[in-house]
């Protein structure tokens, strides 16, 4: 961060229809404290976030303001823009949200649906709308960039059959190794390993209804299951009722311990209900390490059902 004066910064534009509102500006130089500092395009010195806060310092007659400098291009400074202005200060208007996107389309075609709504703040389904209303039955190219930074086939199948082959040359190859050679997740290549070997296809059933490729989702998410769930695979109804009943236990309820696993339990249960609004919620640069720790734990509690399982065989 560096004291700048205001003299040394420029406006250029702005994701608004309207660059600056007087009344935030107002509401802002009549606050007491420091402001947090603007983000400045270093090459040019235009403002790409915190036009309603430069002008705040101006009607407080200061002379200074404090910056923080972004590196890139002017290009993806304009990103920056939008997603910042999405994320806090005055509201971006659905039709500037929806103006953003279209500009987003333009510059980054292969990027996916979902990474174009994320940052303008629209649903996937407003981003897959624009799209055609762009592009209209054209396609840019045959990969989608995701909001991880992987490119994804727009046609599922060719990773799909890819992925099955491999397994077949290489059985002791791992699901994040065949995965990287392919351009498919691991969960992908995860579910084509386990339709091998039920003796089905490794490709989604042709029966089931597909969404357009501009509004595809993950494998397991859009495609119902086609097999009875396994068999140790207690129902959620079910979850429930052990959990009420371990509640009542008083061997847990009046003890330290039994309390902090009740906690824990209860954590565990509110996380499989909120599931999706979770993974939805996520910022996109923390999916990966989310992945990764929900991978590990859930290692970590399938050892323990192990466990207790062997403790219950053996009384």
């Amino acid at each position: 961060m560096e004291s700048v004066a205001l003299r040394a910064l420029s406006i250029a534009g702005s994701p608004r229809s309207t660059i600056e509102s007087p009344d935030h500006t107002r509401a802002l130089a009549e606050l007491d404290g420091q402001l947090p500092p603007i983000l400045v395009h270093r090459d040019s010195m235009t403002v790409i976030d915190g036009i309603h806060r430069l002008r705040a310092a101006e009607l407080q007659g200061r002379t200074h303001i404090d910056v923080r400098y972004f590196e890139g291009t002017a290009a993806d400074g304009r990103l920056l823009a939008v997603a910042l202005n999405v994320a806090h200060g005055l509201p971006l208007s659905l039709e500037e949200r929806t103006t953003a996107a279209q500009r987003i389309l333009t510059l980054h075609p292969e990027w996916s649906d979902r990474s174009v709504a994320s940052l303008a703040g629209l649903s996937p389904k407003k981003a897959a709308d624009i799209r055609r209303s762009i592009f209209g039955g054209t396609v840019a190219g045959d990969k989608r960039m995701g909001r991880d930074g992987r490119a994804r086939p727009l046609d599922p199948s060719q990773g799909r059959a890819l992925a099955a082959f491999l397994l077949k040359e290489n059985p002791t190859a791992s699901l994040r190794q065949i995965a990287k050679e392919v351009g498919i997740s691991p969960t992908t290549v995860a579910d084509v390993r386990d339709r091998i070997a039920r003796g089905e296809s490794p490709a989604l059933p042709e029966a089931l209804p597909q969404k357009r490729s501009s509004e595809r989702r993950h494998p397991r998410r859009q495609t119902p299951a086609v097999s009875s769930p396994p068999s140790d695979i207690v129902p959620v109804t079910e979850l429930t009722e052990i959990l009420q009943l371990l509640h009542r236990d008083p061997s847990l309820r009046l003890n330290d311990a039994g309390r902090s696993v009740l906690r824990l339990l209860d954590a565990s249960a509110a996380f499989a209900r909120n599931r999706e609004s979770i993974a939805a919620s996520l910022p996109p640069h923390c999916t990966n390490a989310m992945a990764k720790l929900a991978q590990g734990y859930s290692h970590s509690w399938q050892l323990l059902a192990d466990q207790l399982r062997d403790l219950s065989d053996g009384q």
